[in-house]
């Protein structure tokens, strides 16, 4: 079993990486509101903020900023364990279920720099994905939000991936 080390958080934002045990397309439909609906929940209830992020069929990301002595683990666990729940309810499903891979990849931002790139690879994730071919037609994520604000344009990405995101892997 692989010793995953997660360090105290600054304040600094966090790129979270959560998927679907076996990536099996669960989030869809529904099922994508169902989750951002306890995205939302859970951050009302813990102390953090949500600066990012796109639900695909399969896993999502998230760029959020924690406060300081808040625990990013238990965040990741509330919102996986809350989202099976309200699953398990909305199916009339009475056994076990794993709906989630066990762990969670976290990425700590380093810089103005790092976060730009995190907030392009989540905008531009529908597009690499196939679901869209211009991040701004997809419903699922935060990019409305971040063009009101004036971040993006609404043709951005159409023309290709934008350079921001040479040499980042993708999951």
């Amino acid at each position: 079993m692989t010793d995953i080390r997660r360090y105290p958080l600054n304040s600094a934002p966090v790129f979270i990486t959560a998927v679907c045990h076996q990536r099996r397309p669960v989030l869809v439909d529904a099922e994508k509101q169902r989750l951002l609906d306890v995205m939302r929940e859970v951050k009302e209830e813990t102390a953090y903020r949500m600066l990012a992020y796109v639900i695909l069929d399969d896993h999502f990301h998230a760029l959020i900023q924690p406060e300081q002595d808040c625990d990013l683990s238990r965040i990741i666990q509330s919102v996986k364990l809350r989202f099976t729940h309200r699953h398990k309810q909305a199916h009339g499903i009475m056994h076990n279920v794993i709906l989630w891979q066990r762990r969670f990849w976290d990425h700590h931002i380093r810089d103005d720099d790092d976060q730009r790139r995190h907030l392009d690879y989540i905008h531009y994730n529908p597009v690499r994905h196939g679901y869209v071919a211009v991040p701004a037609r997809y419903r699922w994520s935060s990019m409305a939000a971040w063009i009101e604000r004036g971040t993006y344009s609404e043709d951005w990405g159409a023309a290709g991936a934008p350079s921001s995101l040479d040499g980042m892997e993708s999951e």
